[in-house]
């Protein structure tokens, strides 16, 4: 051991010193046992100095270097200290690694003390909520992030379900957050982001609303005139007549909303699409002929332009996608008006396009036309026989064949739809 070793170093010292002073004399020997001494703890003062230096500026490439009991003193250091460099430079690393996991989660993290401050966040949480990273920390959460209810949250430190909180800085969204303790003191603060969920659900909710209202209307119709014949057995020939045909029209109206429901579904379901050549022009004569049975007389119904191209796509979802856009317009437009259909290509892209002179469409309702149910005026649509699923159809169809749908209107001057296809649809003749 290192203390034994010392112990037999200085002895020996003395005994030398000694022996020295038994051969020279008795104070020639005292002198030289003196000066060893004083050359001995000089030699250690010397080293201790240099372990003091080494100390107050550690590090591992300049641990002293000596002789004797010394070298291995600093051997036995410079083993300590390499140790103690590769545990750190390891515990560096994982710090690394996590903050870089911590970093790439899309949810935001947020590291609270035992007082509600922030230690650290991600840069998610950042996004989430507003939180500056180099003058927030170390600041109360809640004082930054101004919520009542994540205050509330805060407070009562409900671990088992997370808080839904909204949010417009910096942006407009819905979050889901939620405590987790991971020590004593400290806590976890998660952010999720469910907007887009929140807007799904809203559609689903919107959905199932407006197919109640859509088939309540008709159901009522049909069951007051029904229960109306019951109880009126005898009744005149003109009125049972009447009723029964309003029966028949609400009964078709209900048809076709189930068969818009079905097609609808079916697109959502995202079945492979099956695949052939589409003889477009002819399909926009078979389009001319059913608008103008549509129309029975009260349009002046047009092709401008048949550009001599077919496609690579499904006929009957383009002819249902097609018809619903030649339909609508036909629907839209008073009495005495035009409507043109054209098949043309554009910068060397396949474009069909519905043009009339109806009432138009102001630019706020155009980005939600496509929207299940959407209608901007509900009484004149109801009036005409849609049942509001008509475009969103149309916009499913398209994409299903990687097209675009394109408006252009304007409040009482009439509107464009054109369904732009891609190149590799293209079958010039």
């Amino acid at each position: 051991m290192l203390w034994l070793r010392s112990i037999i170093y200085y002895l020996t010292v003395i005994l030398a010193s000694l022996f020295v002073g038994a051969v020279w004399g008795s104070v020639s020997g005292l002198v030289l046992a003196c000066a060893l001494l004083a050359l001995s703890a000089s030699f250690h003062l010397y080293n201790l100095g240099r372990l003091y230096r080494w100390v107050c500026h550690p590090r591992v490439d300049n641990v002293p270097t000596s002789f004797l009991l010394w070298q291995e003193v600093f051997d036995r250091l410079y083993t300590q200290v390499r140790a103690q460099q590769k545990n750190q430079d390891k515990l560096s690393n994982t710090l690394e690694r996590f903050t870089s996991a911590g970093e790439a989660l899309p949810d935001g993290v947020i590291i609270l003390d035992e007082h509600d401050r922030i230690e650290w966040c991600n840069h998610a949480a950042t996004l989430h909520l507003g939180i500056d990273r180099l003058s927030d920390i170390w600041q109360v959460v809640t004082n930054i992030v101004r919520q009542p209810a994540l205050r509330e949250y805060l407070r009562t430190q409900d671990f088992a379900h997370p808080q839904i909180i909204r949010t417009t800085r910096p942006a407009e969204q819905v979050l889901s957050v939620q405590l987790v303790p991971f020590d004593s003191t400290r806590k976890l603060l998660l952010s999720r982001d469910i907007t887009q969920l929140d807007r799904v659900q809203m559609v689903h909710r919107d959905f199932i609303a407006n197919v109640s209202h859509e088939l309540r209307t008709p159901l009522t119709v049909v069951g007051g005139f029904a229960e109306t014949m019951m109880d009126m057995p005898e009744m005149e020939e003109k009125t049972r007549v009447q009723q029964l045909h309003l029966m028949v029209e609400q009964t078709q109206r209900m048809q076709r909303l189930v068969d818009d429901l079905l097609t609808l579904s079916r697109l959502e379901n995202g079945q492979q699409l099956k695949e052939e050549e589409v003889d477009v022009p002819q399909l926009i004569r078979l389009l001319q002929a059913e608008a103008e049975g549509l129309s029975q007389g009260r349009h002046q119904i047009a092709v401008e332009e048949i550009a001599p191209a077919r496609l690579i796509g499904n006929h009957d979802e383009l002819h249902s996608a097609l018809g619903n856009l030649v339909s609508n317009a036909i629907r839209y437009t008073p009495a005495g008006g035009t409507i043109g259909l054209s098949w043309r290509l554009e910068q060397g892209l396949p474009v069909f396009a519905v043009r009339d002179s109806g009432i138009g469409v102001s630019p706020e309702h155009i980005p939600r036309l496509t929207e299940r149910f959407y209608r901007v005026d509900r009484g004149r649509s109801r009036a005409t026989g849609g049942t509001g699923l008509g475009l969103a159809i149309v916009k499913h169809i398209l994409q299903r064949h990687q097209a675009q749908l394109a408006v252009k209107s304007r409040l009482g001057e009439g509107s464009e739809f054109a369904a732009r296809f891609p190149e590799h649809r293209l079958l010039v003749d």
